[in-house]
């Protein structure tokens, strides 16, 4: 990833998930609040309306990386009534997830002290519950995303109330009325890649998911759901590929098309929300074209 020049020493990313993406009104106030922070770098907005999610990425140094975040969930309590909110992704919170990724002289352990105080910042100030995930989490049956979050907001108002287990790490037990909780986090980079199906039928999608996933036997590092997408007309499957590392975005494509066309369906796009490395995209060049001497010192742009 390329980090401009004008932030100096350790960078870290942040890239929360906020659960608005129909009113661009919203989803761009959220944006300059954290871009308001000095030494922060907004890299990336993007907003799905089907979803009704956006993902902001954004970049800085440690301390100020956790004032952009801050910026950025106080906007969102303000303005986001999750009682109100319809989407087809799952979501917890209006500032759903917040996960923390080591860029450039920053490590894993750095983000994770930073995520439990970004954590621990979100209840004191904003009396906001947290969940800790990732390689930030407090317990091992939380290190997964989805086995924190569960069904999302509903089902986890009325799970805390009964199931000690399920409350929050900092604030509760029961969940913001209105902001639910935020899940914090720190992980290593991940790509979220989606593949758009030319079909409406939501339940093939979600067959297709089931195949793809690593849960159930599919691609090693990659979790994916089957949703609809009413705006398009068409159902996707949408994934996290947690091991760039192993998978690129051309293998997991790849799958989604060899299982659509099991089921006589046929791939519209694909999707990338969001930022990934140049390294997945030399990688997804690669197995592509079946090119294995094409590494970064074989691109001219990087070589000048």
């Amino acid at each position: 990833m390329t980090v401009t020049r004008e932030l100096k020493g350790p960078i870290i990313e942040c890239v929360p998930n906020f659960s608005a993406g129909k009113d661009m009104h919203i989803v761009r106030t959220i944006a300059n609040e954290i871009d308001s922070v000095s030494n922060v770098k907004i890299l990336d907005v993007n907003a799905d309306p089907d979803h009704n999610r956006s993902v902001i990425t954004f970049v800085g140094t440690p301390t100020s990386v956790i004032e952009g975040a801050i910026s950025g969930v106080r906007a969102a309590v303000r303005l986001i009534d999750l009682r109100k909110h319809k989407g087809v992704h799952p979501r917890l919170g209006a500032a759903d997830v917040i996960p923390l990724v080591p860029i450039r002289d920053a490590d894993m352990s750095e983000c994770v002290g930073l995520a439990r105080k970004l954590a621990k910042r979100i209840w004191d100030e904003l009396e906001v519950p947290t969940y800790l995930y990732g390689e930030a989490a407090l317990r091992m049956d939380r290190k997964r995303l989805e086995k924190v979050r569960l069904k999302g907001f509903e089902q986890m108002m009325t799970l805390v109330k009964k199931d000690k287990s399920r409350r929050p790490d900092f604030g509760g037990p029961a969940l913001h009325p209105t902001a639910g909780a935020s899940i914090v986090g720190a992980r290593p980079p991940l790509i979220a890649f989606n593949v758009n199906l030319n079909s409406g039928d939501l339940a093939l999608a979600r067959k297709i998911a089931e195949a793809v996933r690593e849960k159930n036997s599919g691609l090693v590092g990659v979790k994916a759901l089957g949703l609809e997408l009413k705006s398009k007309r068409c159902v996707q499957v949408s994934m996290n590929i947690t091991r760039p590392d192993i998978v690129s975005p051309f293998v997991a494509y790849s799958k989604v098309a060899e299982e659509a066309e099991k089921l006589g369906i046929d791939v519209l796009e694909s999707e990338l929300i969001g930022l990934m490395p140049l390294s997945s995209l030399l990688d997804s060049t690669r197995d592509a074209v079946k090119l294995e001497s094409l590494t970064m010192d074989r691109i001219i742009e990087l070589k000048i």
